[in-house]
């Protein structure tokens, strides 16, 4: 499928609407029902990988025509599907799992679109980024998807440097052939945070590894199979320069010294930390250390 349906090009057409849709990371079943009415009622669907969406295609029996739209021909692709816009041609932009321009092609297709005033409509569906972090166990109120760490270690420490301060919860994509020299690199630039490795989300071999970043390179091997995202803690989750910080000893100790009350004693500490009492709270109280004292929640 590689030739455009054959519709008329009226010179005076409205300019056809691009369609930016979300496909499954793995599972068919996450091709939402909208998205496979678009597919199919498209005049065009513009693909990173034709061959590999082909399959996803045929798996719903969608014979829409495709074209190759990929990181070594984007620039002047973007162009060609530019002009079938303008001419009123309906075109779906599709990447190989997830999401599309998340790590994949298609910025300088919707930024052309926008510049001349072309419809721009988003398909949501399955993005491999929020997917990891929806199951992480890690903080979801604030976070940063920073894509691929570049390849050169060099490159890629100063990029973690840039990386090590925000509070944020971080977010990767990293090529299994990277897996362990990323980890390495993350653990030695951020510390040896908290983080969730996801492999093969949705698909049959789907395994999740949670831990700090030295344990999870030890059990998750130096090249597994498949794309893996890399979910990190952000430094506003680690108390100061330790991640297994005990949070109970240290406030205990706050009281002890300072002569302070438990409740002035975890403000001090939150303080100190560049944490929210209640988060200190929290982890003590998980801990097991400050059980039935769930009282004094209400006046911290």
């Amino acid at each position: 499928m590689n030739s455009e349906r054959d519709l008329p090009s009226p010179g005076n057409a409205s300019p056809g609407t691009l369609h930016v849709l979300a496909t499954p990371l793995g599972h068919l079943g996450d091709l939402s029902p909208r998205a496979r009415e678009i597919l199919a009622s498209v005049d065009l669907i513009a693909c990173e990988d034709t061959r590999h969406s082909g399959k996803l295609l045929a798996g719903f029996a969608i014979r829409t025509p495709t074209i190759s739209y990929h990181e070594h021909n984007e620039t002047s692709q973007a162009r060609t599907l530019l002009t079938r816009l303008r001419r009123g041609r309906n075109i779906a932009l599709i990447s190989n799992a997830g999401t599309p321009l998340v790590s994949d092609p298609g910025y300088r297709l919707v930024k052309l679109c926008r510049k001349e005033s072309i419809p721009v409509s988003p398909v949501p569906g399955p993005s491999a980024a929020i997917a990891a972090l929806s199951v992480s166990g890690l903080p979801t109120d604030r976070f940063l998807f920073a894509g691929f760490l570049p390849r050169q270690s060099g490159s890629m420490r100063r990029e973690l440097k840039a990386l090590k301060q925000l509070k944020a919860t971080l977010i990767l994509y990293v090529a299994p052939h990277r897996l362990a020299a990323s980890l390495e690199m993350a653990r030695e630039v951020l510390g040896d945070r908290h983080a969730c490795l996801a492999r093969e989300m949705t698909k049959i071999h789907e395994s999740f590894y949670l831990g700090t970043l030295s344990e999870i390179s030890s059990r998750a091997g130096s090249r597994p199979k498949g794309e893996c995202t890399l979910v990190i803690e952000g430094a506003a989750s680690q108390p100061s320069a330790a991640s297994n910080l005990d949070l109970e000893a240290y406030v205990e100790g706050l009281m002890q010294v300072r002569n302070l009350t438990r409740s002035q004693a975890v403000r001090s500490a939150a303080r100190s930390l560049g944490l929210r009492r209640r988060e200190v709270y929290r982890r003590c109280l998980q801990a097991g250390e400050l059980s039935g004292r769930r009282e004094e929640a209400d006046q911290i």
